[in-house]
Parts: C-alpha cells; structure tokens; sequence
C-alpha cells in the first residue's frame, strides 16, 4: 500500500493541524493505521496507532487528550487531529500500515510497520 501524508504546516503554541495520510494500492481497511514523528537529532518516535475498525487505539502518554487518531476506510484515509500543540511536537510526521491485528505493543513498534508515507513537516512556534 502507498501512504501520503499531508496536512503539515506552521502553527502556533496552543493551535490546531489535522494530518491526512492517504492510501493507495491495497485495501486499507486490512491495515493498522500509526502515527509517528521524529524531531531533529532524534529517534522516530510512535505517537498514535489504531486497529483496522478502530477497537483498538492507543497514544504516547505525551499526546494524550489534545490528539486523536482516527480513520475513514471508505475513503481510505486516515486522520490525525492534533489540538493545544506544543512547542514539543515539531517534527516530521509519518503514517505507516501495519498488517498486526491487535496488540499495543505491536502497534507502538515502527519494525512491525509495512508501509510507511514520505512524512509532513509540523512547526509550533511559540
């Protein structure tokens, strides 16, 4: 599956972004869905990650309650809106698949992402 994230841009503390990752290829809906970014000089790091349907979601402790992980499998898309951002959340930004059914520990592990997207640039100034 081909993933293309979007939606990045420059935003200040406290705004809003909601990243698109747009899939093609392969049928999304059989694939987990995680978010990840990674900041200058630092690993890439999970940040969110849902099951196919959605029974299973799961966050970074550090985005907990200002971000939320969704996906419209009929338009084969997910979402990631990102709300009170933080000078902390610059990064680049990836969506990835995963063939992994279930299981946070799996969905936190970029090794047991698939497919991944070419990444958004997200910038919170202060």
């Amino acid at each position: 599956v081909q993933l293309q994230a979007s939606g990045g841009g420059l935003v200040q503390a406290g705004g809003s972004l909601r990243l698109s990752c747009a899939a093609s290829g392969r049928t999304f809906r059989n694939y987990a869905l995680g978010w990840f970014r990674q900041a200058p000089g630092k690993e890439r790091e999970f940040v969110a990650a849902m099951t196919r349907s959605g029974p299973v979601i799961v966050y970074t402790d550090s985005v907990k309650g200002r971000f939320t992980i969704s996906r419209d499998n009929a338009k084969n898309t997910g979402y990631l809106q990102m709300n009170s951002l933080k000078l902390e959340d610059t990064a680049v930004y990836y969506c990835a698949a995963s063939q992994v059914v279930s299981g946070a520990y799996y969905l936190r592990t970029p090794t047991y992402y698939n497919y991944w997207g070419q990444g958004t640039q997200v910038t919170v100034s202060s």
